[in-house]
């Protein structure tokens, strides 16, 4: 039996107020997992990876029953992160169009370029300029340094990218047949990654940060039109937009 229509996969932390899900977005269930929480009714088998390793448990476990839409965000209503004037992720949930969802499987929730797009890692150019040296934990290795060998073992046997660009900051929608274009074992292959892999937690995470749209099919570039992303997937359609990357009002990086 399939869960409720759509669900929302929060990863977050004890401290982490995550009661204005309950209040608002009634119609969305919600899977809440706390990371740092063993006894948790949700929780996750090692705190590492950041929210990949929340995402990638949900996906495991309720591969055979999962709900027609997804989306995976992190526990915070107000952060930088989200693409809004305010920061409010509330905004951006409320208006999701799953219409839009439906039509491309996969939903980076942020626009704007800000971060990530055209292009944030080159894994071949950055591997060659700081030579690969062994995965350790004492943090001396960056996400870029490290992704092309990462890279590899995440998709073995696919051609390896000259440029990596995404909308930060692993946030997104996603679809039930999105989802299942690969096996669970390819989902459990991943976390089993984040469980084994010596790098850093920060690192880990930020790897599979720029990987999620590829694991659901889009190619390594995928930085869709933002004044195109904010109608389609807002309804926030006839924007000031200069150019495709960002529109007038709607992010600006904090200080």
């Amino acid at each position: 039996m399939e869960e409720r229509r759509k669900t929302i996969v929060v990863a977050s932390m004890k401290k982490e107020d995550t009661s204005w899900l309950s209040k608002r977005l009634l119609d969305w269930d919600k899977k809440i997992y706390i990371v740092d929480d063993p006894s948790a009714e949700l929780t996750v088998p090692l705190n590492k990876g950041h929210e990949a390793m929340v995402y990638l448990t949900y996906i495991i476990d309720h591969y055979d029953s999962l709900p027609p839409y997804m989306v995976f965000i992190h526990a915070q209503r107000y952060q930088w992160h989200n693409d809004d004037p305010v920061y409010d992720l509330h905004y951006p949930l409320l208006h999701l169009q799953l219409p839009h969802v439906e039509e491309h499987g996969y939903a980076n929730l942020r626009c704007t370029w800000l971060l990530g797009c055209p292009a944030e890692i080159y894994p071949k150019k950055q591997a060659s300029l700081h030579p690969y040296r062994s995965y350790n934990l004492d943090g001396n290795i960056t996400s870029y340094e490290a992704y092309l060998h990462a890279f590899r073992e995440l998709f073995p046997g696919k051609k390896e990218p000259d440029e990596i660009g995404v909308s930060c900051c692993a946030q997104f929608a996603v679809t039930k047949e999105k989802v299942r274009e690969r096996k669970r074992a390819e989902y459990e292959r991943y976390r089993n990654w984040l469980l084994e892999t010596p790098l850093p937690d920060d690192v880990s995470g930020r790897i599979l940060e720029y990987s999620w749209h590829m694991i659901f099919g889009k190619p390594p570039v995928y930085c869709p039109n933002a004044p195109e992303c904010y109608c389609k997937m807002y309804g926030l359609c006839g924007l000031n937009c200069p150019t495709e990357r960002s529109c007038v009002g709607r992010y600006n990086l904090p200080t």
